[in-house]
């Protein structure tokens, strides 16, 4: 049982009231003697269950149980240690110098016909560029090169109308250069109907 000060104030406070001032330091001194004897009571009853558990071997049987149960001994130490080495790997800190350059190789030019077809009107910069590696390829990855060159193909198609598109809209404030830009404004009327 924990008592705060405060708890303790008021039981003091009530105590004195009463009780009195004349037999509270009595009081509080049997109190104390209560107490103290509870305690050691409780000590000498905890130090005879041990010297008991120590003669009958359950002590022994004890410390056998927590160190069977330890993580040292189940190796959990171990695992823990590997996976604290693991969170502060870095992959970055020890990397090798990589053998193989990370860009890819460039496209084949080795397209099926169904898939120039589409693309012809677009990819003729494209198909010579990619002329010197002619590799054969597989199915999938002829389907890719059909894909990224119809992606491309339709990419061009809209900046050649954007670029269309913006040539005219330049020329046009050419031919408004007369006027001025802005909003005109309106010539206040006058109040009393004046006309100059």
């Amino acid at each position: 049982m924990e008592l705060s000060w405060s708890e303790l104030l008021i039981v003091g406070i009530v105590a004195l009231i009463i009780i009195g001032p004349k037999d509270l330091p009595g009081m509080f001194r049997e109190l104390g003697r209560f107490t103290a004897k509870i305690r050691s009571m409780g000590r000498e009853f905890s130090r005879a269950m041990e010297q008991a558990a120590k003669e009958s071997g359950v002590k022994d049987v004890a410390d056998d149980l927590k160190k069977v149960a330890s993580p040292k001994a189940m190796g959990l130490e171990a695992v823990k240690s590997a996976a604290d080495k693991f969170e502060k790997w870095d992959p970055m800190k020890n990397a090798a110098v990589p053998t193989k350059p990370l860009t890819p190789p460039p496209m084949p030019a080795a397209m099926t016909p169904a898939a120039a077809a589409p693309a012809a009107p677009a990819a003729p910069a494209a198909v010579a560029e990619a002329a010197p590696a002619a590799t054969p390829v597989g199915p999938a990855t002829a389907a890719l090169y059909e894909q990224k060159a119809a992606r491309k193909a339709v990419v061009d198609e809209a900046s050649a109308k954007l670029r269309s598109l913006s040539q005219p809209a330049t020329a046009a404030p050419a031919a408004s250069a007369g006027r001025t830009p802005g909003r005109r404004r309106k010539k206040p009327e006058s109040p009393a109907g004046d006309e100059e």
